[in-house]
């Protein structure tokens, strides 16, 4: 028999655990953090931003400072070893070269490559070529950045103990202007007239009279432009006897590269010297 309840007496109505008087209901999410953590997320946001942002420039610095030394660095030994930069002070090489005109020099030879009668040197003054003469150097700020610069081979090189010329003979060769040459016909290297297309126009083989075999490890070098050229000939009482030593030369010119409208190839005249024969 199932036991009812009496009549008129009501079951009470099952009570929720909350709330209940005097406890507080456990937080929701939206309170977890208190009132103002909608304000602590955003700070926190803010934050990682921030981070990742001084990670990235960081980061980006880091690869700056990598580049930039690699690319000194390189630069440091292109100049040393392979290439360095000159410019044109005077107009000893016109045409083929003029003033302000900036070159690149190979300084794989001599070394790995011979030198050849026509190459361009670039030289060291062997002792009093430029008689002292000096240029007006840049002073304080200025020079440091230059000299800097200029180490690394980025500014081109002066020439402010350096000379460009024209090889004519090499160790040995018998390089003749008598006075035929003299009143303007050519000179002659081991006995054979050469013709000399690169010489400057107006300009005569040479107005000095010479008679020299170049020393051993030597070479006898002149301007293109022969009346404007203080080259071997006018330094005939000179150590050296007015060659030049090899382990003086720098490197051979072989391209122009400022200003754009001269930019190109310095090209050996090869068919100069083709009949040439060698020292005997």
């Amino acid at each position: 028999m199932i036991d009812r309840p009496a009549e008129g007496v009501h079951e009470q109505p099952r009570r929720t655990p909350w709330p209940r008087e005097g406890l507080v209901p456990p937080p929701t999410d939206d309170h977890a953090q208190g009132d103002d953590a909608p304000d602590d997320r955003r700070s926190r946001r803010n934050r990682h931003v921030a981070k990742r942002q001084r990670n990235g420039a960081l980061s980006m610095l880091r690869e700056t400072v990598i580049i930039l030394v690699s690319a000194l660095a390189l630069s440091l030994v292109v100049k040393t070893f392979l290439i360095q930069a000159f410019f044109i002070p005077s107009p000893s090489m016109h045409d083929t070269l003029i003033e302000d005109d900036r070159i690149l020099v190979s300084k794989l030879t001599p070394g790995p490559f011979d030198l050849r009668r026509g190459d361009i040197v670039v030289f060291k003054d062997p002792g009093g070529w430029l008689n002292g003469a000096e240029e007006v150097a840049p002073t304080g700020v200025n020079k440091v950045v230059r000299d800097v610069l200029t180490f690394i081979g980025l500014y081109p090189q002066d020439a402010g103990e350096h000379l460009v010329k024209r090889v004519i003979g090499l160790p040995g060769d018998h390089v003749v202007c008598d006075e035929a040459c003299v009143a303007g016909g050519p000179l002659t290297v081991n006995g054979v007239a050469i013709d000399e297309p690169y010489v400057a126009p107006g300009a005569i083989p040479s107005d000095v009279p010479f008679d020299v075999t170049v020393a051993p490890e030597s070479l006898w070098v002149m301007g293109d432009n022969r009346q404007r050229s203080l080259d071997s000939r006018f330094n005939m009482a000179k150590p050296g006897g007015g060659a030049v030593p090899i382990k003086n030369v720098v490197g051979v010119a072989f391209v122009t590269v400022w200003p754009l409208d001269r930019a190109g190839l310095l090209r050996n005249p090869s068919a100069t010297f083709e009949d040439v024969p060698d020292p005997s």
